[in-house]
């Protein structure tokens, strides 16, 4: 029997998922879990790193020997080495403000246009190369993105992952490598990335268990278990972020790429994950944490069925508008937002629940056709992938509103993407396909049929005049 220990790292909780595997079967459970809790500290919001490995040689006990371990994270972010080999500060949060201005100065002495086309990434000011414009460099050695700053903590070996750093606006999408002349352009010194991998790379030891550079990204480990055998498909990782995309050949470069926010990253198979980044259940998560603050306490499943005790398709809001980016009073937000735009103001929590999923169903749809039309596909399956599979409401919106099916699950995709490569990358199974396979015959995938068309046009229509 082989196990595998997959940490999947989200923005908003972190677990370490252990993989049994023998005879061809795969079994696993969950070993820890933990709140991934940002900190203000020396001025900036950060990741509080050092809890976060306190975590993980908490779950490396728990989960016992195992022959090898695996990390995934969201993107973006990244720590400082030194040339000690030590981490300067603790990484910086992608939802820190230092950003906030940045895109602006840029536009001052680079063409946004041209930046999409040599890196093919969506222009966010959270993203890699905006946060390096705004560090301080002349002491850094190496900048480490978060799943590769993990497993060097464990190993020693610095590694720069290829999924990863294609969410950093500094990959050439067409190569897959550094861009230099991006770098170039703004001042950055290509020698301050490790060593550039594959995902499913075998880069070290700790204490003689395999450490494996997987799909560092948490989207591509997703993604990694659908069967390529499948035809017509989208994916929707739904997790704190939505990530909602296809898989092409080749990249999609065009102006009409850039305005629509669409994405090329790389994906664990080297092939174009065509996405984009939407705000995701973050807008639950910080309402509910909002709500506990008040001294309510309420579960996600209390939160749907309240949902869907409220009337459908009273407001709207743009999931993406800034005023939602940073933690808060969320739910205040919303009904201000509401108030603003001359719709009814949710009052209850179901009101404002319901608000977020309707909101976050039509936002799947526009962004679905949009990527339709430039890319000349006709999607007839949505794969969701991740946490977002437990809401079943929000799946039978998606559903409706895009008038599609969906298939919900595996609810653990992102982990078991991440195993199956270490299973790669140990000799255990010859490809993903065969893993794919595996997967989607031992897991309970839900399967959701759209309804009520016409309810969901004419929301369509209202939807796309509020949230212009």
């Amino acid at each position: 029997m082989r196990k595998l220990l997959a940490f999947d790292f989200g923005a908003s909780t972190g677990r370490a998922i252990l993989g049994e595997y023998e005879n061809g079967k795969l079994s696993y459970k969950e070993v820890h879990r933990f709140d991934n809790i940002p900190i203000e500290k020396d001025g900036h919001l950060r990741w509080n790193f050092d809890y976060l490995m306190d975590n993980v040689h908490i779950a490396l006990e728990k989960a016992g020997k195992v022959d090898s371990i695996g990390f995934d994270t969201w993107g973006v972010d990244f720590g400082l080495i030194d040339k000690q080999g030590n981490l300067l500060e603790f990484p910086v949060h992608y939802r820190d403000k230092r950003t906030k201005n940045t895109i602006e100065k840029v536009t001052k002495s680079f063409s946004l246009q041209e930046l999409y086309q040599k890196t093919g990434n969506q222009i966010m000011a959270i993203n890699s190369l905006f946060q390096l414009i705004e560090t301080d460099l002349p002491k850094v050695d190496k900048i480490l993105f978060m799943p590769d700053l993990f497993a060097y903590h464990l190993c020693g070996k610095m590694v720069c992952e290829k999924t990863i750093s294609s969410t950093s606006q500094m990959i050439n999408p067409i190569t897959k490598q550094l861009n230099d002349d991006v770098l170039k352009e703004f001042n950055i010194s290509s020698s301050i990335f490790a060593k550039q991998v594959e995902s499913g790379t075998v880069i070290g030891e700790y204490n003689g268990t395999k450490i494996v550079s997987v799909a560092g990204h948490d989207t591509q480990s997703a993604v990694s278990t659908i069967p390529e055998d499948e035809i017509n498909w989208a994916f929707l990782s739904c997790g704190t972020w939505s990530l909602l995309g296809c898989e092409l050949d080749n990249p999609i470069l065009t102006d009409e790429s850039r305005k629509l926010d669409l994405s090329n990253e790389i994906g664990a198979n080297n092939k174009i994950n065509y996405l984009k980044n939407i705000t995701g259940l973050w807008l639950i998560q910080e309402s509910r944490r909002q709500w506990k603050r008040e001294g309510f306490d309420y579960s996600y499943s209390e939160l749907e069925k309240m949902a869907m005790e409220s009337k459908p398709m009273q407001c709207f809001i743009d999931t993406d508008d800034e005023e939602f980016s940073s933690p808060g009073d969320l739910p205040q937000k919303i009904k201000e937002y509401c108030a603003k735009t001359g719709q009814y103001v949710p009052q209850t929590v179901g009101e404002i629940t319901r608000c977020i999923y309707e909101s976050l169903a039509l936002k799947y749809k526009n962004t679905l056709e949009q990527m339709q039309n430039i890319t000349k596909k006709n999607f007839s399956t949505l794969h969701i992938l991740g946490g977002g599979c437990q809401a079943k409401l929000l799946c039978q919106m998606t559903s409706d509103a895009t008038q599609i099916e969906v298939k919900a699950g595996p609810v653990e995709a992102t982990a078991l993407g991440n195993i199956l490569l270490q299973l790669k990358a140990i000799g255990e199974i010859e490809n993903l396909v065969d893993g794919q396979n595996m997967i989607f015959n031992m897991e309970n995938i839900s399967i959701y049929k759209p309804q009520n068309e016409q309810m969901w046009k004419d929301a369509q229509n209202r939807y796309i005049k509020v949230c212009r």
